[in-house]
């Protein structure tokens, strides 16, 4: 009864469970679970999906993949489907989906050393729209088919996200101003955590998809 009227206190624990569910660094998990390296110990140190595929090891990458997906998803969807008889609207919905992002970056349970989020990200695109997340999705694999970097391809798709949101008027009735805040903050946060993937393009020294980890 507390919670059903006080939605405030309600969108505080669900962003906080949010931020729990994201910073399960599932790159590390499966790597462990599999008996493979850490992936913070080679390539690119990044754990994610694309850093374990270089261990060898595509089926870890693929669950590394999906549920770093399904955790941004979760979240989002569980308040988007249930959350509006509680009082939870847009403003939740934007809260949740970034702190599970943020989760992921920054994760409370391995000292704050996250991955660059995309599959994150993804995950909560897809929890707010399944058009927007499709949209997204499209716009990384055809990025990654023709060039094969993973990095262009999140850039690009990092790009796209906002846009296809702003002018997504016929897939996405209701739009709201705090989940465009949220979809633009995590698109120029996706940008930041590739500095270092935009300059190695600049220099034509970026690992391609399915590059071996080196020796």
């Amino acid at each position: 009864m507390l919670l059903d009227s006080n939605p405030l206190l309600l969108t505080g624990l669900v962003t906080l469970a949010a931020y729990l569910i994201g910073s399960l660094s599932f790159a590390v998990i499966v790597s462990r679970a599999m008996g493979l390296s850490d992936p913070r110990s080679y390539g690119s140190q990044n754990p994610g999906a694309t850093n374990v595929l270089r261990s060898g090891s595509k089926l870890a990458a693929v669950l590394t993949l999906l549920l770093d997906a399904f955790k941004g998803w979760l979240p989002v969807a569980l308040v988007v489907s249930y959350g509006r008889p509680f009082g939870l609207a847009g403003d939740a919905v934007a809260l949740v989906g970034m702190a599970a992002f943020l989760g992921h970056l920054y994760p409370v349970f391995f000292r704050f050393k996250g991955g660059k989020g995309v599959a994150t990200a993804a995950g909560v695109l897809f929890g707010i729209s399944g058009w927007l997340g499709l949209g997204v999705l499209l716009t990384w694999l055809t990025f990654a088919v023709v060039f094969r970097y993973s990095s262009l391809s999140a850039l690009m798709a990092a790009l796209a996200a906002p846009l296809f949101y702003l002018f997504g008027e016929r897939w996405l009735p209701g739009r709201d101003h705090s989940i465009f805040m949220t979809v633009t903050l995590m698109s120029l946060l996706l940008i930041w955590r590739h500095r270092e993937n935009i300059t190695r393009l600049v220099k034509g020294q970026e690992s391609k998809l399915g590059s071996k980890k080196k020796a």
